[in-house]
């Protein structure tokens, strides 16, 4: 499909689920702009869910600014990302994709986060939220040297 994105689920499709692929691919190929443009002007990223060391309040990162501060603190840290879906349940305006995802840090570490990562769109498939379910401790237990 796309360099760092393994899908292995449903790939009918579907505005949300198109984005969300739309998104991982340009994470995966490091294309910052690009990947903040799919956002609607109010979108919103939740990556994790909740309070986290991303996002210490859990209220998310708001707006292409906040988007895109996101990126710097989180995204541009990897070395590499990569996705791997292993299914894809589309609803309404939203999709939610099973699987998890592969950060490959400048340490030469590697660590997963299983989760479910669900993306709404508006009226012409822009991104209005992100929303990653996923446990920071258990991703830490994952951590390994990279292959």
């Amino acid at each position: 499909m796309v360099e760092g994105v393994h899908w292995s689920a449903n790939t009918e499709p579907h505005p949300a689920r198109d984005a969300a692929l739309r998104s991982m691919s340009a994470v995966a190929r490091g294309a910052k702009d690009e990947w903040v443009a799919l956002f609607a002007p109010d979108g919103v990223v939740e990556d994790p869910v909740g309070p986290s060391v991303f996002d210490p309040d859990g209220c998310g990162h708001h707006g292409h600014d906040g988007i895109a501060a996101f990126w710097d603190l989180a995204i541009a840290q990897a070395d590499r990302i990569e996705f791997h879906i292993h299914d894809s349940f589309a609803a309404g305006r939203e999709v939610a994709n099973v699987g998890h995802i592969s950060t490959y840090l400048p340490d030469g570490n590697a660590m997963d986060a299983e989760g479910v990562f669900v993306y709404h769109v508006d009226e012409s498939g822009l991104i209005r939220s992100m929303r990653a379910f996923w446990e920071f401790d258990r991703a830490l237990n994952t951590l390994r040297r990279a292959e």
